[in-house]
């Protein structure tokens, strides 16, 4: 097994490599390389493949026992410094390294269904085996700075394939504030770095948690300076998670396509957030402070995500909002001290979501033939409804998804989510109840999305529904139509855009009904159902093998008592009464709202409008940014230019002509004549006797 660990180094630069030699080929030999599309990805998915199956070699050594290992070179040095990078494989690593292939491999296989006809096939292929390099560099690092470098080019990676679509306006914008929200988080992580490197003189993980906690016991460092190095770093997961109030960037990076959203929202960009705070867990856990900002922030989020989630009528953009009302679960997790559930729902997290996306991404291609390639109609669930007898497959597994995320019972979200709420009970009962809420939320809207897009009759077809939908699309654009004007229902949504989107947005279809979707693209969604299913068996209160597995041998109890395990057993029964319990309620109301129609939705927005228009507006948080951040920003910059213009350049234009007018009244005192520079010698001297008498 021994040799496995040496050539672990080959998990992410297999991916890299595939990325590399596709990506030349596209830049030295374009049209050559396209065309030989379907070999490039069979390429590129191979080697993932083949990282894949090294990475459950490693998981299958660490599970039997294998000590955790680390391979390390120098990489710089002056003076005392010494920075070292290398690999780390221990446990915590080999389950991350799974997850990510798993997830990715599966991903890039529906990918050749779901872009066949795109012109930038290859092109995505490079940007995905790139983007799983990243991660998987970032899951195998050994030290906060080579972490930070990883960091980065998941970033970079994100930025490319969100934009993917550049010659879409929503795409080139949705990336670059992807970009500029993480720069901000990324900034903060980079100050805590140096802050922690500062206090401890190491960026190893596990050493600076021992030297931070010894230097505040010592008093060698104030408590307060070692919770805001804690902070700053944490910053750079509540960008990358998504939290509160760095989450705007999630919902708008769906307008990548489809196959990319499942890999950044399921095991990769989103993930590299929580992963983090796993690997500074030592830090983190000896600062109260730290994680009880943790622990708010993530269940903040949980909840605005969820109330955010409820009114979302775009399947994608619901979909994203439930990713990170899920990360603020795993992140409140780890505030509260729940290392091993936070880490359990990641892992349940990333297949069932991922099943989630995709199915999502089965829909739209579905729903293409119908209404077109016009986002607006393919991704809005007003348009859909009745998808169950067209797209069975895709329907039967978006039910397991919507099951295992709304935590019942045996499905693998409900038993991550259970011990997430029972820890969480444990710690602070107020942290449990807005959790516990949340789960009733989301299981409401999950089903409200199920039943929205699976159930009743098709509306594809329908001109008021389009309508509706074009008005309002028209309207959040801000293209007001006076008297006289066309009216905006006589456009098509790309004219009043005034854009061609990727591949010929037509705006409308060839067929009068959705169809299901190829094998490419279905078989990853019945894999993926599997773990969705299964996955959370290891991780039951009656044997969490689990959290065995992730905690080292020694911090566990050898053997509990009868009647430990009795009293557990109980507590766990009320604890998982009670979460399911809200999502039962959750899950009847969707049913009474929109598979029955008992309950008309639009009688109780307008009772509570308030509260409607603030999750219809995403709690404003753009809003508020765009005035705070955008608007001021620009406000700033004028003063500048005022200050550049008036200030700066007036001082210079000052002293050009200063410069110029003692210039040109010089130059008749050059007279080239030795008695008249002996007339203006003597006349000084004249003047300073005097001045000198008069003092």
């Amino acid at each position: 097994m021994e040799l496995i660990y040496q050539y672990a180094w080959l998990i992410p630069v297999l991916p890299l490599l595939g990325a590399m030699i596709v990506g030349i080929g596209l830049i030295s030999f374009s049209k050559f390389t396209t065309q030989l599309r379907q070999l490039n990805a069979v390429f590129i998915v191979s080697l993932l493949g083949a990282a894949m199956t090294l990475s459950f070699a490693l998981l299958w050594s660490q599970f039997t026992g294998h000590a955790p290992y680390t391979q390390t070179l120098e990489w710089a040095s002056a003076g005392n410094f010494h920075l070292s990078m290398g690999y780390t494989i221990d446990h915590l690593t080999a389950v991350m390294l799974v997850i990510v292939t798993t997830v990715a491999f599966l991903v890039m296989v529906y990918t050749d269904g779901y872009m066949a006809h795109d012109p930038g096939y290859v092109r995505f292929y490079a940007y995905l085996s790139l983007f799983s390099s990243s991660m998987l560099g970032l899951v195998v690092s050994s030290n906060l700075v080579q972490v930070y470098i990883f960091w980065e080019l998941v970033g970079m990676c994100s930025y490319l394939l969100i934009g993917f679509w550049f010659d879409r306006k929503a795409a080139a914008d949705a990336c670059q504030k992807a970009f500029v929200t993480n720069r901000v988080g990324d900034f903060g992580l980079l100050l805590g770095m140096l802050g922690l490197y500062w206090a401890t003189s190491s960026f190893d993980f596990t050493i600076m948690g021992e030297r931070l906690q010894a230097s505040v016991e010592t008093g060698q460092l104030s408590a307060a300076l070692a919770a805001l190095f804690a902070i700053l770093v944490f910053m750079g997961p509540v960008a990358k998670s998504a939290q509160v109030p760095l989450h705007v960037w999630l919902p708008d990076a769906m307008e990548g396509p489809t196959p990319i959203s499942a890999l950044i929202h399921a095991a990769t960009m989103v993930a590299a957030g929580v992963f983090l705070i796993a690997r500074m867990y030592p830090v983190f856990e000896g600062i109260p402070v730290a994680m009880n900002v943790i622990a708010w922030t993530g269940a903040v989020t949980a909840f605005v995500g969820a109330t955010t989630a409820i009114t979302q009528n775009d399947i994608k953009k619901g979909l994203a909002y439930s990713t990170m009302s899920q990360l603020g679960y795993m992140v409140m997790a780890m505030g509260v001290g729940a290392y091993s559930a936070g880490l359990f729902h990641l892992m349940t997290h990333a297949y069932f979501k991922a099943m989630l996306f995709l199915c999502s991404g089965s829909v739209i291609h579905g729903m293409e033939g119908v209404v077109g390639h016009d986002p607006a109609y393919a991704q809005d669930m007003r348009m859909m409804g009745g998808l169950r007898k067209f797209m069975p497959i895709t329907a039967i597994t978006f039910l397991i998804g919507t099951l295992a995320i709304s935590g019942i019972p045996p499905f693998a979200g409900f038993w991550s989510k259970d011990e997430i709420l029972g820890s969480t009970f444990a710690a602070n009962p107020v942290l449990w109840i807005v959790g516990w809420l949340t789960a009733g939320i989301t299981a409401f809207y999950m089903f409200r999305m199920y039943f929205t897009t699976f159930e009743g009759k098709f509306r594809g077809n329908e001109a008021g529904v389009k309508n509706t939908i074009k008005a309002e699309v028209l309207q959040s654009q801000g293209l007001v139509f006076g008297p006289g004007a066309m009216n905006p229902q006589e456009l098509t949504i790309e004219e009043a855009r005034g854009h061609d989107d990727h591949e010929a947005h037509e705006g409308h279809g060839h067929s009068h009904e959705p169809h299901e979707s190829p094998i490419t693209m279905t078989l990853p969604l019945m894999i993926l159902a599997i773990p969705s299913v299964l996955i959370g068996l290891v991780g039951t209160p009656f044997h969490n093998y689990f959290e065995e597995f992730i905690h080292p041998a020694s911090e566990l109890v050898a053997e509990v008592p009868a009647e430990a395990a009795q009293e557990g057993f109980t507590e766990f029964l009320i604890m998982a009464g009670s979460s399911v319990g809200i999502s039962l309620i959750g899950i009847t109301l969707a049913s009474l709202m929109y598979l029955m129609g008992k309950i008309d939705p639009s009688a109780i927005a307008a009772k509570i409008p308030s509260l409607y228009k603030i999750s219809k507006n995403k709690w404003y948080f753009d809003e508020v940014y765009e005035v705070l951040f955008v608007q001021g920003s620009r406000r700033l910059a004028r003063a500048v230019m005022e200050v550049d213009l008036k200030v700066v350049d007036g001082a210079v234009n000052l002293t050009g002509l200063v410069t110029l007018l003692s210039g040109e009244g010089l130059k008749y005192f050059e007279t080239g004549r030795a008695q008249f520079y002996a007339l203006i010698v003597f006349a000084a001297v004249l003047v300073g006797v005097i001045a000198f008498s008069v003092t």
